[in-house]
């Protein structure tokens, strides 16, 4: 017996204007990139000649992107953002893991005393002098670890993490104690290789957080060779002398560049390698948040 399902008059109508809005705002997200991708790799003289707005040049230029990467201010903001991506991403999963496995265990003592502790920092901090003092006076001032440290467990995190690991079959940890394992065995041989979803998760959310890191390179950081990408990108923005920014050793052929045209290539450096990761793990962030709403 086959099932035929009719699709009303009106139900064709809201599908067709939800296809239209939804085909819009698609539109009207992604255009600003395309628009930034656009400028910098068309001639400036172009671009003022369509009055600042064009869609698609009829000459390509990549002379923007030689530059930039022609200088040393680029590429070490990269690799001092890549490091900061990378390893602090991976010690927030580890520290976070390590403390959502005993949080997720309502025998523990003083687990609720704990948890209360966790959630009152998300209602209420020490405040910015506070964390600027304390910076200072452990020695993180000017290091890249003041960029990783100081944000080393997200509170939400934490609880969807905790949240996750309370969902799992107890059964699994009994066999496991049964075996002979200990609660550092069971964490990373049976509970950690099931919960990959959340991890991969988290890890989005870290790792998110860190690559748009600015804030605290502007308050911590004053070595020049130390400041990530964001921190580059928001300085040539407010600037007026972008070879000034870049420090390049080409500065007469910068200098004939357009600074907007520069800032642009900057701009899509600064924003690609996310772009390219976040559509493979976009799933997990629809996932990661709706575990929270399963079980508190």
């Amino acid at each position: 017996m086959s099932i035929v399902l009719h699709t009303s008059k009106s139900d064709k109508v809201v599908d067709g204007v939800l296809y239209v809005f939804l085909t819009l705002f698609s539109i009207a997200t992604l255009f600003p990139l395309y628009y930034v991708f656009i400028v910098s790799i068309t001639p400036f003289s172009e671009v003022l000649r369509n009055g600042g707005f064009i869609i698609w040049p009829s000459e390509f230029t990549f002379t923007a992107y030689k530059e930039i990467f022609s200088s040393r201010t680029i590429p070490d903001a990269l690799k001092i953002t890549v490091f900061i991506t990378v390893i602090g991403t991976f010690l927030n999963l580890a520290v976070t893991s390590l403390l959502a496995y005993p949080m997720s265990k309502s025998h523990i003592p003083g687990r609720n005393f704990i948890l209360l502790a966790l959630v009152f920092t998300m209602l209420f901090s020490g405040g910015l002098i506070p964390t600027y003092l304390v910076i200072r006076g452990i020695g993180l001032y000017n290091t890249v670890w003041a960029m990783i440290i100081p944000g080393m467990v997200s509170t939400f995190n934490l609880l969807i993490m905790k949240t996750y690991f309370q969902n799992l079959p107890s059964e699994l940890e009994d066999a496991a104690k049964v075996d002979g394992c200990g609660d550092l065995a069971t964490l990373f041989r049976i509970i950690l290789p099931l919960s990959m979803p959340i991890m991969a998760t988290l890890g989005l959310f870290y790792g998110v957080t860190h690559w748009n890191e600015y804030f605290k390179g502007i308050m911590y950081i004053t070595d020049r060779s130390l400041v990530p990408i964001q921190v580059v990108l928001r300085n040539m923005i407010q600037s007026a002398n972008v070879s000034q920014e870049l420090a390049t050793t080409n500065t007469l052929e910068l200098a004939q560049l357009p600074p907007e045209t520069v800032k642009m290539a900057t701009v899509v450096v600064a924003t690609l390698p996310i772009l390219i990761v976040y559509p493979f793990l976009q799933k997990y962030f629809i996932k990661g948040m709706m575990i929270g709403a399963i079980k508190g």
